[in-house]
């Protein structure tokens, strides 16, 4: 059932400066609360199609299916992988047709994630960015073992190599070496990036994280500017993102930000001159007191002298 959502959600996708079609795809419907973004894989257009069976069969099965979101989002990918598998098996030139995805299921305060390959989910919350999904390859799992660093893993030359996808042959939804799926809190103040590897290839997080927090209630301009910013780092794949920000999120870069920034900093500097006027005022005033002290106490001590020496 659709309900209003409390977060705000922006996508984009671009075919790259050197490929010659875009076989990545992405879904959002941010009143169901379901993003999803493909990487198709394999020649002859192949990809193109894996990654297109791939998002037909998982949001038709999210629309006729209830229950748990780890059920749904595992029985929708295994569907898909079925569906692409008898669907290569059809046409010969998408014979190992395939696809990796990252699909989320996102409510108030909680989101679901179903994971296959190398595509990813990131969270970013008071000011930091974490991958929350592993990349199901040979280096992302060197990486993740914090064997590689992550610019050794962004030039390895063995990056694009993955061990899981959707589409290559049969699976159940049930198979444990097929889709990994984590529950994780969603604050409002956080906000979620979907990417495929045309960005993460080419951009680190702390880069991406710069983008991000340039946000200011414009979610389709932060993954416009992604997607820009890839490109501008070579854009040697297909890249597609997905920008979910919470309804409390607002980036420190952000102009919104910023003018509060300098407002705080004007109130700031005028309380401090207040309180410092304050405290001189006071000041003035103790010296005063103290002077005049002094003065009677020195007439006094004469006049003490006097009554004495007489």
């Amino acid at each position: 059932m659709k309900t209003a959502s409390a977060w705000k959600a922006g996508c984009s996708s671009d075919t790259g400066l050197r490929r010659e079609r875009n076989e990545d795809r992405i879904f959002v419907d941010a009143a169901s609360g379901v993003f999803l973004v493909v990487d198709g894989l394999g020649g002859h257009a192949a990809g193109e199609h894996a990654a297109e069976a791939a998002v037909s069969a998982i949001v038709a099965h999210l629309d006729s299916n209830d229950g748990p979101p780890e059920k749904r989002i595992r029985d929708a990918i295994a569907a898909a992988n079925n569906g692409i598998y008898e669907l290569a098996k059809s046409n010969p030139e998408w014979e190992g047709m395939a696809c990796v995805l990252t699909l989320a299921l996102v409510t108030e305060n909680e989101v679901t994630v179903g994971h296959v390959g190398d595509s990813r989910l990131y969270l970013m919350w008071n000011g930091n960015l974490r991958k929350l999904t592993p990349d199901h390859s040979p280096v992302g799992e060197r990486e993740d073992r914090g064997e590689l660093t992550e610019a050794e893993a962004m030039y390895h030359p063995r990056r694009n190599e993955v061990f899981r996808d959707v589409g290559t042959r049969p699976r159940s939804a049930g198979d444990s070496e097929f889709i990994e799926v984590r529950t994780f809190p969603f604050h409002p103040s956080a906000a979620l990036l979907l990417c495929s590897d045309g960005l993460s290839d080419v951009m680190t997080a702390a880069e991406i994280a710069q983008v991000l927090e340039l946000y200011d209630e414009d979610p389709n301009h932060i993954a416009e500017l992604l997607v820009a910013d890839a490109n501008a780092h070579g854009g040697i794949d297909n890249v597609s993102v997905i920008f979910i920000a919470g309804e409390d999120f607002i980036g420190m870069r952000s102009p919104a930000m910023t003018e509060a920034r300098a407002r705080h900093t004007v109130t700031r500097t005028k309380l401090s001159r207040a309180r410092w006027r304050k405290y001189l005022n006071k000041a003035s005033w103790l010296v005063i007191g103290i002077l005049l002290g002094m003065g009677i106490f020195a007439a006094g001590e004469k006049f003490l002298w006097r009554l004495i020496s007489q």
